[in-house]
């Protein structure tokens, strides 16, 4: 098969590879870790890849942590 072409499909079929890694991933996780230590895994994953797009639209990481811990306090 020519490089090109495999590719171009990857490329058309990025988002259903992407889901299917990410899908396998998490089996793998769910049968080796169990339940909860692969939510508690899934959930640090989201909080780190949600700072990271902070990190890289160069928003204020710290300005929206004291607001975070501020509204916290508040109630």
């Amino acid at each position: 098969m020519n490089k090109d072409k495999l590719a171009a499909i990857i490329i058309s079929h990025q988002g259903k590879i992407i889901g299917a890694l990410i899908g396998f991933l998490v089996g793998i996780f769910l049968l080796t870790l169990g339940f909860f230590k692969t939510l508690l895994l899934s959930i640090c994953i989201a909080m780190g890849y949600y700072f990271g797009k902070k990190i890289d639209n160069k928003e204020d990481i710290v300005q929206f942590i004291e607001r975070l811990l501020n509204s916290y306090g508040k109630k």
